[in-house]
């Protein structure tokens, strides 16, 4: 015969198992309340450092690849229009708004190319695509008529910044981020060309007024030496190459002053507005034939893309101009 045990006398026989089980399950509550505040912070660390991309030297580096690959990228070429066309579809892929910024400049059709996301104040990263005609200072006179393939001098830049595209995420930066690839950088002196034409054009045209301007130029070198430029606006310079620092980069970002450039971050110079200029000038085979792949480092891009990333993410402003400065 089965014996029957009344559910009511189950809980009346075990009322204070249960009140101490529950005021178990209640004190575990309460104390995960209090610790919330303790914990949440490593909590989103973690999320935040799962979710965070970080820039990839061997990624940017086939990005060099890809425009060498074209072939020399003069302004108003076959081979240039392609490599705009490569930077378009690429930035499009990854939810970046993009747009031309066409302008003719002696006859010729030039082509800035703008990308745009995110939401705040405007901060403009560049770099120029567009590669010398002539490769006017190469040791060899007979190879000077020659075109320059531009690997270091127009395509490492253009790859820091394909690259930025894809790791950074906009959208939690308090910037709205403009990528921007000029054209028609590097022909000065050659048939009466000035130099920086496609950045010009963008600075006389700009209907906003950007917080700063950085620029990237020549950065790939495998020995890379990255001085201060000495026109460029101090706290930037001072801020970026902080950064550099704090990243174990001290032997890459030398913090001393060694060159006065003209380059793309002039013409926002003299318009009032802060700008960089990155760019490692020692470099022997500027403006020459032997301007290859081989001699571009991914360890080189690296680290110049991992400080813009990590300049950005600290959400850094230049200080506003006082009236009178």
């Amino acid at each position: 015969m089965r014996n029957h045990y009344p559910v009511s006398a189950f809980f009346h026989d075990r009322w204070l198992d249960l009140v101490l089980l529950l005021g178990f399950f209640g004190l575990l509550a309460w104390l995960g309340t209090l610790a919330v505040p303790y914990v949440q912070p490593y909590v989103e660390a973690w999320v935040e450092a799962r979710l965070t991309r970080q820039f990839d030297g061997e990624r940017a580096y086939r990005h060099v690849a890809a425009q060498v690959a074209l072939g020399p990228r003069p302004t108003g070429s076959e081979a240039n229009r392609q490599t705009a066309a490569y930077i378009a579809e690429h930035l499009a892929g990854l939810g970046w708004q993009v747009e031309y910024q066409d302008f003719v400049y002696r006859g010729t059709s030039g082509r800035n190319i703008i990308a745009r996301a995110g939401q705040g104040p405007v901060v403009i990263l560049a770099a120029h695509y567009d590669t010398r005609r002539q490769a006017d200072r190469d040791p060899d006179p007979a190879q000077r008529g020659q075109p320059v393939l531009g690997a270091n001098d127009g395509a490492s830049g253009v790859a820091v910044l394909l690259e930025l595209a894809r790791v950074l995420r906009p959208a939690r930066l308090p910037y709205e981020v403009w990528l921007v690839f000029f054209d028609a950088e590097d022909n000065g002196g050659l048939d009466g060309w000035e130099f920086i034409v496609g950045s010009t054009y963008m600075a006389n045209t700009l209907r906003i007024r950007p917080a700063m301007v950085i620029v990237v130029d020549m950065i790939g070198d495998a020995d890379q030496q990255i001085y201060q430029e000495r026109t460029s606006t101090r706290a930037l310079v001072d801020r970026i190459w902080a950064v550099a620092a704090e990243l174990g980069y001290a032997d890459f970002f030398i913090p001393t002053e060694k060159y006065s450039i003209i380059d793309d971050h002039t013409p926002f110079l003299r318009l009032g507005i802060p700008a960089a200029d990155l760019i490692d000038f020692d470099y022997p085979y500027w403006h020459t034939t032997q301007d290859t792949l081989d001699k571009v480092s991914p360890a080189s891009l690296e680290r110049v893309g991992r400080v813009l990333q990590a300049f950005l993410q600290q959400g850094w402003l230049p200080p506003t101009p006082q009236p009178g400065q």
